[in-house]
């Protein structure tokens, strides 16, 4: 748990999360535009750019503010007893109004309408559980990270989220506010805004599961 002030910590987590997703959505514009119709690799694209992007911030942001950018990473966070319970809402709080600040950003830097719903159905049985499993994986890197190698967190979630974008069906959002900004633009990375709860309610269950195997893989740690 970082010793840093609150405004510090919350300011780290928006302009982190803001980040983020200016690259998950930046890159899914550029990607599409460049890649002349191939899905395959605007989606290569995307997941590279994702991936690097989780590296730095990681890296830059985690002595502040522990870098979670995600509720469900908070959550796991706090039921660790690695984040105080008074300071679960406001870090949800600033990752999702950081989440809705990159998608705009993202859509401003590429001459898009700022206001966006997408309209890219991602539904069915098949996406919600990616979205489980890939919560679920992410969780356990984080917390297999933070008990036997800490210095390779970065490292390891910007690694991770790359492969997950590949190996899950839903390509691994993992992250309710990325689903909730993700839902705001109408671009390559978007779900349809009734899609979405849907993904946050696997992602919850997928990060819950994933605390539980963690528990009993390092609870010596």
């Amino acid at each position: 748990m970082t010793s840093e002030p609150m405004p510090r910590r919350l300011f780290a987590e928006a302009l982190g999360t803001a980040f983020l997703l200016a690259a998950v959505v930046g890159s899914g514009i550029m990607a599409e535009r460049l890649s002349d119709g191939n899905v395959a690799l605007a989606l290569l694209c995307n997941a590279l750019a994702t991936g690097a992007m989780l590296v730095v911030l990681i890296t830059i942001f985690g002595p502040v503010s522990g870098a979670h950018f995600n509720p469900a990473v908070s959550l796991s966070m706090a039921l660790e007893r690695r984040l105080a319970w008074p300071d679960l809402v406001p870090y949800v709080a600033a990752q999702v109004a950081g989440a809705i600040l990159g998608v705009a950003v993202a859509h401003v830097m590429f001459d898009l309408p700022v206001l966006q719903l997408s309209a890219t159905a991602r539904s069915g049985p098949g996406q919600w559980l990616g979205e489980a499993v890939a919560t679920f994986g992410l969780v356990l890197t984080i917390f297999g990270c933070i008990a036997r190698a800490p210095k390779l967190t970065p490292a390891a979630v910007g690694l991770y989220i790359l492969a997950a974008y590949w190996f899950t069906s839903s390509t691994s959002f993992a992250n309710p506010a990325v689903t909730v900004a993700r839902a705001l633009t109408n671009s390559f990375a978007g779900i349809a805004p009734s899609d979405a709860p849907a993904f946050i309610a696997a992602q919850l269950a997928g990060a819950a599961l994933g605390l539980a195997a963690a528990r009993l893989l390092w609870r010596d740690a």
